[in-house]
């Protein structure tokens, strides 16, 4: 399955190597790995806590992940998504992506992020020594996404 979401934490090198398992045409491979910061807006972050709705946000992902199999020649993609309560430097996402070149692979997995950042549904709630703060969606990352509406 292309899209998992798990509060468990992923070892990257294994998730990678089951992705380009029986696939001997893989001449790219392009990985995100995003982590939990300790500092956000000027406030320290003790905690990162995810929601979402499950089965929305796999639908949401699946989405996200199809679009961009549509858009470039990539043979696989990953994406596992971290839920629940995660602390400074714990892993929060993975995106892989394997293609025969590395152009497709690098525009696939930078798209599919561009769009789980701002599309998919999960909710972070930060918690700062001046209380627990919902987190709101980035002016950075709404134009990021804009880029791709160009192609």
């Amino acid at each position: 399955m292309p899209v998992r979401v798990q509060s468990a934490d992923f070892d990257l090198s294994a998730e990678v190597a089951q992705l380009r398992r029986d696939n001997p045409q893989v001449g790219a491979v392009a990985a995100f790995v995003g982590a939990v910061r300790d500092l956000n807006d000027g406030a320290q972050v003790s905690e990162l806590e995810l929601e979402h709705y499950p089965g929305m946000t796999e639908r949401a992902l699946e989405e996200i992940v199809g679009d961009a199999r549509r858009r470039w020649q990539i043979i696989d993609a990953l994406v596992i998504h971290r839920v629940g309560p995660l602390l400074p430097l714990d892993q929060i996402v993975l995106v892989a992506v394997i293609s025969r070149h590395r152009g497709e692979a690098f525009a696939a997995c930078e798209y599919i992020m561009d769009y789980l950042k701002t599309q998919a549904p999960f909710w972070k709630k930060e918690q700062t020594p001046q209380g627990a703060r919902w987190v709101d969606a980035r002016e950075s990352d709404a134009q990021a996404l804009a880029k791709w509406n160009k192609f």
